[in-house]
């Protein structure tokens, strides 16, 4: 008799409206229309109910697009849809919210119902900057929207930050990090911008109006990792930043207990069901993406099929690679028994010539039991993951 399958323990769902396309944002979002925001909720709900007996979710995480902008009614019927599924009680349930989406009533419902943890996509408290960047959102409404969180009852809290934004001095980028400290999250996101193809910023930056300065970057990047460890965070991957307030038992590697646990299964090669227009999961050995097209994701979904574009089985080589890569931005890096342990390699074998290389360029530390990034390594992680990459 064959073993049943384990139970997949993650689950992303993907919400693809925005009440505005933000100028750096290459994520797959459109402004609502009524009719389709409805369908969407529906089919959204009917592929959850064809994964649920594939699911037992420890972490569930809502990303978009615009999660918080899915009105009351909206909200309902897919928490209710978790409650009838028995896909309640995940120790960590994140939900991103856009400030000026967030109201007392919605945090409400997401509290009562499980939802324990908030990421706040603030990205400047600078006026100026979030015209520049397209926000819909004033500096005024993240500290009321922050103050609501906080009345619901949310005690995990995370701020989303952008660095490098066009026309942004250090002055700006000092006073935003002071003020989001402040504001007292147990978690930071601080990314710099990247242009993306297909985006106004890219456009603009190739078409000249304004120059990418990288010793500013690199020292705004600096800025960041020096600030928030001297306001009681910890640096735990490239660009995310958590307390510690109560140790984790039974972890394999030290993360900060506010760590984004969805964020650090990507990170260590788990698996993930992700549902939702342009979602991509890792189920079984297979990687899976649904269509990009919220239109015909709820075509699909109404005639009771997934709406998956793509399937794609890795060879376990090319996988291990990617796992490693993946695994590179976290601080703690790789340790070689729990590489083994995950991916069947071992790192010092396959992958030697490639951590010589990187300690040798003093992007990385190598010891008997561990390899992982330096200081300096972490901020030029891509150029570190591609060494491990397989085909």
């Amino acid at each position: 008799m064959n073993p049943q399958p384990a139970l997949v323990t993650s689950l992303y769902l993907h919400v693809p409206f925005c009440a505005h396309k933000c100028e750096y944002c290459a994520f797959y979002s459109a402004v609502p229309k009524e009719d389709l925001v409805g369908r969407y909720v529906n089919a959204l709900v009917r592929e959850l109910e064809l994964v649920a007996h594939e699911l037992k979710p420890r972490t569930v995480f809502f990303g978009g697009g615009t999660p918080s902008l899915l009105n009351l009614k909206q909200w309902e019927q897919i928490l209710k849809a978790f409650e009838r599924l028995g896909l309640l009680g995940a120790a960590e349930w994140t939900v991103e919210c856009n400030p000026a989406t967030v109201s007392a009533d919605k945090a409400k419902l997401m509290r009562d119902y499980g939802v324990n943890r908030i990421s706040m996509g603030v990205q400047s408290l600078d006026e100026r900057l979030l015209d520049r960047l397209g926000r819909i959102h004033s500096r005024e409404q993240v500290f009321k929207s922050f103050d609501t969180l906080r009345a619901a009852g949310f005690a995990n809290i995370n701020v989303d930050l952008m660095f490098a934004i066009p026309t942004q001095t250090m002055d700006h980028w000092r006073s935003t990090l002071r003020d989001a400290l402040a504001l007292g999250s147990e978690h930071l996101s601080c990314y710099e911008v990247i242009y993306e193809d297909d985006t106004p910023l890219f456009h603009q930056l190739q078409a000249g109006e304004f120059d990418v300065d990288e010793e500013l970057t690199e020292a705004m990047y600096e800025e960041l990792v020096t600030t928030v460890a001297g306001n009681g965070f910890e640096q735990y991957e490239v660009a995310n930043f958590a307390k510690s307030e109560f140790p984790i038992p039974h972890s394999p590697f030290p993360v900060p207990s506010q760590a984004c646990q969805h964020n650090v299964n990507y990170w260590r090669g788990g698996q993930f069901h992700a549902l939702g227009p342009s979602a991509a999961g890792y189920v079984g050995g297979v990687r899976t993406k649904n269509w990009a097209n919220t239109q015909l994701y709820c075509e699909q979904l109404e005639k009771g099929v997934r709406a998956i574009e793509s399937r794609e089985e890795l060879s376990p080589l090319a996988r291990a690679g990617e796992i490693a890569a993946f695994g590179l931005r976290m601080n703690v890096g790789w340790g070689f028994e729990e590489f083994n342990g995950i991916t069947g390699y071992d790192l010092r074998s396959e992958w030697s010539a490639d951590m010589d290389l990187l300690v040798r360029e003093n992007f990385a530390i190598r010891s008997e039991n561990r390899f992982r990034l330096t200081h300096r390594g972490l901020r030029f992680a891509d150029h570190a993951a591609e060494k491990f990459l397989r085909s």
